[in-house]
């Protein structure tokens, strides 16, 4: 969130910055002895808590959070509802790495069906502007399968490409096309994307966050695709993983 506040409610809210000069709060943390098992089987989990009302989100929600194994992949299930007495902004999402195989993304094959981008500015990564991937295809356009080589992603897309039942997929792959993917619905309309670019070259770009999510960053302070929780109601957001 910009500056770390947000005015949902007509409300100043204030939380810590995060990830040293960036302004940026992307959690809101769990309290009251963590997450307890509410369901599980051979195939299944189901974890649950709550998040108490605390500075910066003053709102109580209950998360439960199912992950479910078939052969298809991995699946996770998040729903959220609203305990307060009042509407609570929402917005989740996974933050995975994806891998390849041996080396570095650079080396990886991307299918990102994505046509617009949302730039961020350099030192701090607040958002600006969405923008047709066009603008800087080298870096954005990965709309056909191509090598990541040394584009430096940490942005958002959206207007995503979805099959007739409204799955996007995501597929990263080495050059013999083993690789793994993520897939998601309509719940999810934007996705975020990191080469993990790090100071210590010897462990940067050794993986691609691929980050479905139901709003972009900022949204407490944009309401861009904010979901706003009603007292007692629930929202959910589904997303998978594979092998390929």
């Amino acid at each position: 969130m910009r500056h770390s506040a947000h005015p949902p409610g007509g409300r100043l809210h204030r939380r810590h910055r995060q990830r040293g000069g960036i302004a940026a709060c992307a959690e809101v943390q769990l309290r009251g002895g963590g997450a307890r098992s509410d369901d599980k089987g051979d195939d299944h989990v189901t974890l649950a808590a709550e998040i108490e009302p605390q500075a910066g989100y003053p709102w109580r929600l209950r998360i439960e959070t199912t992950y479910a194994l078939s052969a298809d992949g991995l699946t996770q299930t998040v729903r959220a509802t609203n305990l307060s007495g009042e509407t609570a902004p929402f917005g989740t999402g996974p933050h995975p790495y994806l891998v390849a195989g041996p080396g570095r993304v650079d080396d990886w094959i991307l299918e990102l069906p994505a046509r617009q981008v949302l730039e961020v500015t350099e030192d701090r990564l607040i958002p600006t502007e969405l923008r047709s991937v066009e603008i800087d295809a080298d870096r954005f356009d990965f709309r056909a399968p191509r090598r990541i080589a040394g584009a430096r992603i940490d942005h958002a897309f959206t207007d995503l490409e979805s099959a007739p039942g409204g799955r996007v997929t995501v597929r990263v792959t080495d050059g013999q096309g083993s690789g793994v993917g993520m897939a998601w619905g309509r719940d999810c309309a934007w996705v975020q994307v990191h080469t993990a670019d790090l100071p210590d070259e010897s462990r940067s770009r050794r993986g691609l966050a691929v980050e479905p999510m139901t709003c972009p960053p900022d949204a407490f302070n944009s309401e861009n695709a904010l979901i706003l929780l009603d007292p007692s109601s629930t929202a959910a957001g589904t997303w998978s993983i594979f092998a390929i």
